[in-house]
């Protein structure tokens, strides 16, 4: 493998970054010309058969409208209605009921209904759901979206009820509640520092942290330590949606019984704060109450239930290359499906028509239509590379370039998966089982607990390869940009120029280089946790099996 072919495999990377953060292209046209200069790569230096290329970036395509878009599209429909119903104002309203800081605010937001979110459906919506309520509250926009993505970084693994952990653990044949134990592990640190960025995003720096340092510190280990007994006990399914309502309590119990109480830092109220009674909170947050308990029926942990649904499904001969499998089209049990529901029947609670509803729905399926080519693109990008072998070929490259010090840049092969995808799941599947061959190679006579180790690294630093990834930054501009639109529309006392400039701030570009030093950080400190930590793994492993 020589360093022209490394090269010509890194190149769509290459070209993503400087598209986004030097041209400062769109998303949607970046991603196009990726998408195209794959193909082109593929079929030339790598010689694949353009055939099966075609084959697979069709199913790049099938995968980026099911389910993936499919259930983008449910959550930011799910937020339309609730705005068009007004019934944001009273969620609003019951938010500032619970505190009237931004700071405790944006944990309660990003870091506690973003684990929610996170845990329960994935898929972008533990960052468009909640960027896009607290613009609607008055946050600046970049920095809701920042925040959101900072606080998605450590969830991101134990998504979509633990789907990225389990798929990762049946690739590997790996036990999931050892491997969910090990990444909680890994992850604890970054879990408790997390909450603090969040603050110090919101805030403007250090500073922000005075008065609320103990809140934020209790918020981090409402996630680190409920996250790790669980996965040891139970396994992952359930590790991030219940430590999310710890989150949630701890904070909300503490905003109450400590109240910060700095002027700088107080939620902007336009008059005076109407009181909402139990039942208008209730119908408010209807349809959030019913994604929670439609996707927890639906799960596998009820197998009564998700067996008939996921039996309703079509597997269709796409990809037609070496090993080709089937892809499975699951019309029923997806999160997607389980949200449209919840939206449909809260709005009908909310009191909306059946034209409001469908109404608000074709509004945000033509508003998201740029949000769409871009991760269609995208997705088929990440085919392309992965079945014409530029994909393996960077993962080896790093391999054989590292040695023994592979496990420093362990975390930097999860987060590549999870740039060029935006999944968790995707970037296991990619780079799961080269971390066991990884392992392996390193420690040939025991390697299981090093196996465990480097499949928990790639698992945990996917999240923070979300971070950038252009399918992230497309969905919080997708959602982001209607609530920012809707923000102004009810503030004409903000100027045209401040307009400009707030809307400016969500462009692609921007919120990719803001992002970067956000990335560094946290690959870098998992890089030596992964690193360091390796020699601990046997008394990890005594302590919790």
């Amino acid at each position: 493998m020589s360093a022209i072919t490394v090269l010509l495999a890194l190149s769509p990377i290459i070209w993503l970054i400087v598209a986004l953060s030097i041209l400062k292209l769109p998303a949607w046209q970046a991603t196009s010309v990726a998408a195209i200069g794959s193909f082109i790569i593929a079929i030339t230096a790598f010689q694949s058969d353009p055939f099966i290329m075609v084959t697979g970036a069709l199913e790049g395509a099938a995968l980026a409208i099911w389910p993936i878009l499919l259930v983008i599209t449910a959550a930011i429909f799910v937020y339309n209605l609730v705005v068009y119903t007004k019934a944001m104002e009273t969620i609003k309203t019951m938010l500032s009921s619970v505190t009237s800081d931004t700071r405790v605010l944006a944990l309660l937001l990003a870091w506690g209904f973003g684990a929610f979110m996170e845990g329960m459906a994935g898929f972008g919506t533990a960052v468009a759901i909640p960027a896009a309520m607290m613009v609607a509250v008055g946050f600046d926009p970049l920095k809701s979206i920042i925040a959101c993505l900072v606080a998605n970084s450590v969830p991101t693994t134990f998504g979509s009820i633990g789907i990225p952990t389990t798929t990762l653990a049946s690739l590997t044949s790996l036990d999931p509640s050892h491997l969910g134990t090990f990444i909680s592990v890994q992850l604890f640190l970054l879990n408790l520092i997390a909450p603090f960025f969040v603050v110090m995003i919101i805030g403007g720096g250090v500073k922000a942290l005075k008065g609320v340092f103990l809140v934020t510190l209790l918020s981090g280990l409402a996630l680190a330590v409920p996250e790790t007994v669980i996965n040891a006990v139970m396994g992952p399914e359930l590790s991030v949606i219940s430590a999310s309502i710890v989150i949630m309590a701890v904070i909300i119990i503490c905003a109450k019984i400590m109240p910060p109480n700095d002027p700088e830092y107080a939620v902007k109220q336009t008059g005076e704060v109407p009181k909402v009674s139990g039942g208008e909170g209730l119908v408010a947050a209807m349809p959030f109450i019913l994604i929670f308990v439609l996707l927890l029926l639906t799960s596998k942990l009820f197998p009564a239930i998700n067996g008939p649904l996921a039996s309703i499904k079509t597997s269709v001969p796409i990809y037609q290359g070496p090993g080709a499998k089937p892809y499975t089209f699951v019309w029923i049990a997806t999160p997607g499906i389980m949200i449209f529901i919840a939206g449909i029947v809260g709005g009908f609670i909310q009191r909306a028509s059946a034209g409001e509803i469908f109404g608000t729905l074709g509004n945000t399926v033509k508003n998201l239509k740029f949000t769409y080519l871009t991760i269609i693109t995208v997705v088929m990008t990440a085919k392309l590379m992965t079945y014409s072998g530029m994909t393996a070929d960077i993962a080896k490259a790093m391999v054989a370039g590292t040695g023994s010090l592979y496990p420093l840049f362990a975390p930097i092969v999860g987060a590549l998966g999870a740039f060029l995808t935006g999944s968790g799941t995707n970037s296991n599947v990619l780079f799961g089982p080269l971390q066991i061959a990884a392992a392996q190679g390193l420690d040939p006579t025991s390697w299981e607990d090093l196996g465990f180790w480097l499949a928990a690294v790639n698992s945990g630093a996917a999240g923070i390869g979300k971070m950038l990834s252009p399918q992230s930054i497309a969905i919080s501009i997708g959602a982001v940009g209607p609530a920012l639109k809707a923000y102004l529309d009810n503030h004409k006392e903000i100027s045209a120029e401040e307009a400009r400039k707030l809307e400016h701030e969500i462009e692609a570009s921007v919120i990719m280089n803001t992002a970067f030093k956000y990335f560094i950080v946290f690959i870098v400190m998992h890089g030596c946790i992964s690193f360091f930590g390796q020699h601990f793994i046997h008394q990890i492993h005594s302590i919790f099996f």
